[in-house]
This record gives structure tokens, C-alpha cells and sequence, in this order.
């Protein structure tokens, strides 16, 4: 069932969509390096990798400069473009051509590079391969503004998302993987819109026995 929502709302959402694709391409293509999409191995369902599609806001090999994977507030290696797309979360669409070819779900654990997938603990990964990554849901939601986390925390950004927030991250995709429903899907969906005019939503409230933050973490979600 969840799957037929999936091509459904794929579907409407490109049609819809397609006239704000061609104008972010054209712009990207008239802008910083040229490149229109861009392209990354990420972890998908049963430890099958697939290249996720996005629009492209960061310099080309962003991933082998300082920083890597982990993407921090202000970093120099975004185009000007870049932070409009990546405040507004149209570089993420694309991800809608993902959902329909099926290799994404609209809601499940965010989909990670390899390297990020590996900081989630065995016991983790065990219940979190069994899902299909997704556009939005509990994790995305959660840490939504998590830039800005980091950004407080005044630690490494790599140093606190690997050895804090990827196991929270782990923690609530596990309670998805547990707690999945038709009516989550829904529910993670109406939100995710809401969280776009809202961004200081607080929603957790819906969700029964949501994995609470501990320490340092609680804090700064809280912030």
C-alpha cells in the first residue's frame, strides 16, 4: 500500500513540480561550476547502494576537502545558489525521481553515504536496512535545522555528529522501523509540510514513545 502512495505522490509532485525543475536547472547551468545534478552512493534498503539524485549546491569535490560529508553552517564550499536551495530543501526533490524508480520511500530513515551508515551501532543497522531510505521522515524531521545544532555545540562537526547525533538518529529510525504504520506515513508527511511555514514546529508530542535525547543533545535540539 505504501508503495502505491509512493508512485502516486512521486508522480503528481514531478508534474507538478517540473516547471520549478527547469527553472533551477537553467540557473544552475548558467551558475558556479555547471553542474545541473548531483550524484552520490548512499546506503538503501538491505546494504543495496544506490546513487541518490539532488540538485547540485556544492563545489564538486566538496566531499574530498575539509569537512567531507558532513555539511556545517556558513561552509565555503556551498555555491551562492546552494544555500537558497539547501534553506528552502528544493535540492531535495529530485529525490521524487529516486521514490519512483523505488529505490526511496517519501518517508523512512535518511538516506546516509556509507561512511555515515557505519556510525550507526550493529544493532542499529540490523532493524534500519530493513526500510527504505526516504525524502522525509522522524530523523529529517527532527533534524531538520541540523547545521544549526552542531553550529551551538561548538564542538568538530564531524566529531559531534559521529559520536553523538548519529546514535539518536539511529535510535529514532529504529522506533520508525517499529512503530511504521500507514498512518505514520501520513502523519510524517502532513508535518514535513507544516515544518516548511513552521520551522519551529514541535510535533514530537504526536509520536508515543519517541526515543528522548540525551545530554549535551537534549540541549541543543531544545536550543
Amino acid at each position: 500500500m505504501i508503495r502505491f502512495f509512493d508512485i502516486l505522490f512521486s508522480t503528481v509532485a514531478i508534474v507538478i513540480l517540473f516547471p520549478l525543475f527547469l527553472i533551477v536547472m537553467v540557473l544552475l547551468k548558467l551558475t558556479g561550476e555547471h553542474e545541473i545534478f548531483y550524484l552520490q552512493k548512499r546506503m538503501g534498503r538491505l546494504e543495496k547502494s544506490f546513487n541518490i539524485i539532488k540538485f547540485a549546491t556544492m563545489l564538486k569535490d566538496s566531499v574530498n576537502m575539509s569537512g567531507g560529508a558532513v555539511t556545517k553552517k556558513h561552509d565555503s564550499r556551498v555555491l551562492p545558489i546552494g544555500k537558497f536551495l539547501r534553506k528552502t530543501k528544493i535540492n531535495e526533490l529530485p529525490q521524487l525521481f529516486n521514490i519512483w524508480i523505488g529505490n526511496m520511500s517519501i518517508v523512512g530513515p535518511r538516506p546516509l553515504t556509507i561512511e555515515q551508515y557505519h556510525n550507526y551501532s550493529e544493532a542499529q543497522r540490523k532493524y534500519i536496512s530493513e526500510l527504505k531510505p526516504g525524502l522525509t521522515g522522524i530523523g529529517s524531521l527532527i533534524f531538520r535545522d541540523e547545521e544549526e545544532i552542531m553550529e551551538r555545540s561548538g564542538m568538530d562537526y564531524n566529531k559531534i555528529h559521529d559520536t553523538i547525533i548519529a546514535d539518536y538518529k539511529g535510535d529514532l529510525e529504529c522506533w520508525f522501523h517499529h512503530n511504521n504504520s500507514l498512518r505514520k506515513y501520513f502523519l510524517l508527511i502532513l508535518f514535513t509540510a507544516l515544518s516548511v511555514v513552521k520551522p519551529n514546529l514541535n510535533f514530537q508530542h504526536r509520536f508515543k514513545n519517541l526515543p528522548e535525547p540525551k545530554g549535551i543533545l537534549k540541549d541543543l535540539i531544545n536550543g
